[in-house]
């Protein structure tokens, strides 16, 4: 049986990133493509010369052109899902989650589908408002914001900021003005145990997110923003986990959410207008994982919180839902380069190639599974499960556990790991000083950069002791001790 990968196009370390040129016109093995399912991006096909083509545009041919390890994220895949989203939820805000990937690229992209932002950070802002992005559908989260941050959301004219804590209060209220209040949500810990990892289940009250609905914590911070001129108490949010993939979980928050606002109404007579059910869509990262249908949500979320408001006498608040991996997670992939194959008796081929945990920690911190492929070449090997490893001097390096490959793949392959769109460039590292891999973006059969190669020019930037201590083979510096060991 002849397995499905391209013409391997070698490529040596040096070699320099080529200008994208116009795409060709489809080749015979493009006519006779296989559509590849999800977890890969939508309009993805394999063809019969073994290349994995991502809306027309080649993958082994993007790894030459940029090199490896390399980000590409599907254009098309993005703009769909946001739109999918805006069908499912009529009448409902749709902030794009900003922590699972963000460039300005991205920003516009969801700015131009009509989408609001949720970001969590001043480096966040910042994209945003270096875009332009309308300051009116920006929502600030985080629960330990610093005061800087604060401060330039209030300057920048962020629309919400969601209260996480007590102190918030009062720090935002010194920054806000009586003339102009702040508008902000109040995050509550609805103490929902959604069926997911625990170091992404955000519900429950273990976790350091949100205020507490049942020890009458969140019920007093509210009071206390009631009390300040300087914030408008405009609504409740709340977010339970991530990759959650049946409506159950969401069903219940959103039921203790309401409740919460008839609590609040019934104190201290006050009717809010919005909730922000928050996000966490479950999205297949595997051939045959799960995934929760945005439309099956849509309906029944808002037709449960309907029939919550009007058994409780409230009136509809307008909603907000925050998809972040939904949207973006399999829109990307990340390809690699083989940098060597090992054999160990009784534990099977360990294949290392030149990226790993530094651009895709999630498999090392809680078991995150990926989708791997053989591109750009085929071959009659039969599969054989493999350890796919990194370059990183970490054993947890590790970014696929028996993933069934070719037996014959060898240093020099590339290899495609689907589902990569979100955190992991948003979650990347420069363990062992290796820089941040480039990202391009794919659309109508053309691959463009989007956010370059980081260098050890960059790495070294933000040295600043680099031009000032002698090199190894100068002088020591004067205000060195001398009896220091240099060994």
């Amino acid at each position: 049986m002849m397995h499905l990968a391209g013409p391997l196009i070698p490529q040596p370390d040096d070699a320099e990133p080529k200008e994208p040129t116009e795409p060709a016109e489809p080749s015979k093995a493009a006519e006779t493509a296989i559509d590849a399912p999800p977890p890969w991006p939508d309009r993805t096909v394999w063809t019969s010369d073994g290349d994995l083509q991502i809306d027309g545009a080649s993958t082994a041919a993007a790894a030459h052109t940029y090199g490896t390890p390399l980000i590409l994220v599907s254009e098309r895949h993005v703009r769909d899902r946001c739109r999918a989203y805006r069908a499912a939820f009529p009448g409902t805000e749709v902030a794009y989650a900003a922590k699972a990937f963000l460039c300005t690229a991205m920003a516009r992209w969801v700015h131009e589908e009509g989408l609001s932002l949720d970001l969590c950070s001043g480096g966040e802002l910042a994209v945003a408002t270096a875009v332009g992005f309308p300051a009116e559908r920006l929502l600030l989260h985080g629960n330990a914001k610093p005061p800087r941050e604060l401060a330039a959301a209030r300057s920048a004219g962020v629309d919400r900021v969601v209260i996480d804590s007590m102190c918030e209060v009062n720090r935002l209220a010194v920054l806000a003005k009586r003339r102009s209040p702040q508008r902000v949500l109040l995050r509550i810990t609805p103490g929902i145990r959604a069926r997911t990892h625990k170091a992404i289940a955000t519900g429950g009250e273990d976790q350091k997110f949100g205020l507490s609905i049942a020890t009458g914590e969140a019920a007093a911070v509210a009071e206390r923003i009631l009390h300040r001129p300087e914030l408008t108490l405009a609504g409740v949010h709340c977010h339970i986990g991530s990759q959650i993939a049946t409506t159950g979980p969401f069903l219940a928050a959103a039921r203790r959410a309401v409740a919460f606002l008839s609590e609040l109404r019934d104190r201290f007579g006050v009717t809010l207008g919005e909730l922000d059910l928050g996000g966490g869509h479950a999205v297949a990262t595997v051939r045959g994982g799960t995934a929760l249908d945005p439309a099956l949500l849509g309906a029944r979320l808002l037709t449960t919180v309907r029939a919550e408001c009007a058994d409780r006498d409230l009136p509809m608040p307008r909603l907000t839902v925050e998809p972040g991996r939904a949207i973006v997670g399999n829109a990307g992939v990340t390809v690699y380069r083989v940098l060597a194959v090992k054999s160990r008796p009784g534990r099977g081929r360990f294949i290392a190639v030149d990226g790993g945990m530094s651009d895709n920690p999630r498999p090392a911190l809680y078991g995150a599974r990926h989708e791997i492929a053989l591109v750009g070449r085929t071959t009659k090997a039969p599969p054989r499960p493999a350890t796919v490893v990194g370059r990183h001097c970490e054993a947890g390096d590790v970014l696929a556990h028996r993933a069934d490959l070719p037996d014959d793949v060898h240093p020099g392959d590339l290899l495609a790991v689907a589902c990569t769109g979100a955190y992991t460039h948003a979650m990347a590292s420069t363990y062992n000083m290796v820089g941040r891999p480039p990202i391009a973006a794919i659309a109508s059969g053309r691959a463009r950069l989007l956010v370059r190669r980081e260098t050890e020019a960059d790495l070294l930037a933000r040295d600043m002791a680099h031009d000032k201590d002698r090199d190894m083979t100068g002088d020591m510096p004067s205000d060195m001790p001398r009896d220091v060991d240099q060994r």
